[in-house]
């Protein structure tokens, strides 16, 4: 069976989490701020917050940014339902905004069109979640354009995108942004096993996503609203979770750091690979915009359905059959039915409908061999071509 995503552990990774496994700190250790350091150091970012998930990194930046009740958080259809949901725990009210048909990101076009509607209805967003699908930056100097214009915050949602870079900076960086988050679930460039991680340049965003991470509890006596009664003493200040990183899990990750652009190199080899192999089929291959480097997390096909005999449905299959263990990235978020209770339906966002009719994820790990690739492609020649 070929996975369309499998993390890779090396002995590197095992001994680092078995060195914290024989220490006292299996939680609210070094290896946590270890990991945060490394991530910073790569991203040129000031500030990051390691968390359990990329969607609970996503809800403490939306809070730290006083997103609330009457508020709309505006994202891409083509995503993880989190992207939105984010948005729904704080109180808020959530909207998309349809993609780009060839970078499959979040359209600046229709951002604009649809920011203009807004104002003059009074529903503008507070906050604006772009989303680097599959690793491939979004326009993110055209996004933050608007965002001086309309007065919206901005998180990227790069959790397919750590190693990525944006006009030649890294993801993460957050020059056009107010926060980004990562994710280091097992399918991701790298691991952590579960995990995610917000970075941000500013102190105040992240000494309050810092506080909603572990109960809304400081130690800091500065933060206190009375003097230390003793070096026991916390107060809880606000509202917070437990959405701590475990050692365990941060050690794996900062271990994982060390290998981040040898994998995403590792990624390009393969989908450039990809994209002469399957040059002459009847589908489309993932477009690469000149100001973006993708961190390829993912790589995905659409189909021309159009110039083959068999259904998006039947190729998906197929390939199944095969023990080639394709994903579909993603269903629109609107059309799921919790969304659809609020009212969005089939029709509203049309490229992301386009896209989701067409598009496959195939097999894309750095550990892919060529000679899986090989058994990949043939298959699809076999489906497409007959």
């Amino acid at each position: 069976m070929i996975p369309y995503g499998r993390q890779d552990i090396t002995e590197s990774d095992i001994k680092a989490v078995i060195d914290v496994l024989k220490s006292s700190n299996l939680t609210q250790g070094p290896a946590v701020p270890r990991f945060e350091q490394a991530v910073l150091r790569h991203c040129n970012a000031k500030y990051a917050i390691a968390v359990n998930s990329a969607t609970s990194a996503l809800h403490i930046a939306c809070l730290a940014l006083g997103l609330g009740e009457g508020d709309w958080l505006w994202t891409s259809p083509n995503t993880f339902v989190a992207s939105a949901n984010c948005g729904l725990y704080c109180g808020a009210k959530v909207d998309f905004v349809d993609i780009d048909p060839k970078t499959y990101n979040m359209s600046v076009a229709a951002l604009e069109h649809k920011l203009i509607e807004a104002e003059q209805n009074g529903t503008l967003p507070k906050v604006v979640v772009p989303v680097h699908f599959s690793g491939q930056p979004c326009d993110m100097k055209g996004i933050s354009a608007l965002a001086k214009k309309y007065g919206f915050k901005i998180i990227e949602d790069a959790s397919h995108a750590i190693g990525g870079k944006y006009l030649n900076e890294p993801v993460g960086n957050c020059r056009f942004s107010d926060i980004t988050v990562f994710s280091f679930h097992p399918v991701k460039i790298i691991t952590s096993a579960e995990g995610g991680m917000a970075v941000t340049n500013s102190e105040f965003l992240a000494e309050k996503m810092s506080l909603l991470r572990s109960h809304g509890i400081t130690r800091t006596p500065s933060l206190m609203t009375k003097p230390m009664e003793g070096s026991w003493y916390y107060q809880q200040v606000d509202l917070g979770f437990n959405y701590r990183m475990t050692d365990l899990q941060g050690a794996l990750g900062a271990s994982q750091m060390d290998r981040l652009m040898h994998y995403v190199a590792r990624r390009h080899q393969i989908a450039k690979r990809y994209n002469t192999l399957l040059a002459d089929l009847p589908l489309v291959t993932p477009w690469q915009d000149k100001d973006g480097y993708s961190a390829y997390h993912l790589y995905v096909i659409r189909l021309k359905l159009d110039q083959i005999k068999l259904s998006h449905v039947d190729v998906f299959e197929a390939l199944r059959a095969k023990e080639i263990m394709v994903n579909l990235h993603y269903i629109p978020v609107h059309t799921q039915p919790y969304y659809e209770k609020m009212g969005f339906k089939q029709g509203d966002f049309p490229e992301s409908e386009q896209y989701y009719a067409e598009a496959i994820s195939i097999p894309m790990f750095p550990t892919l061999t060529d000679d899986q690739q090989d058994y990949v492609v043939d298959a699809l020649k076999e489906l497409l071509l007959t």
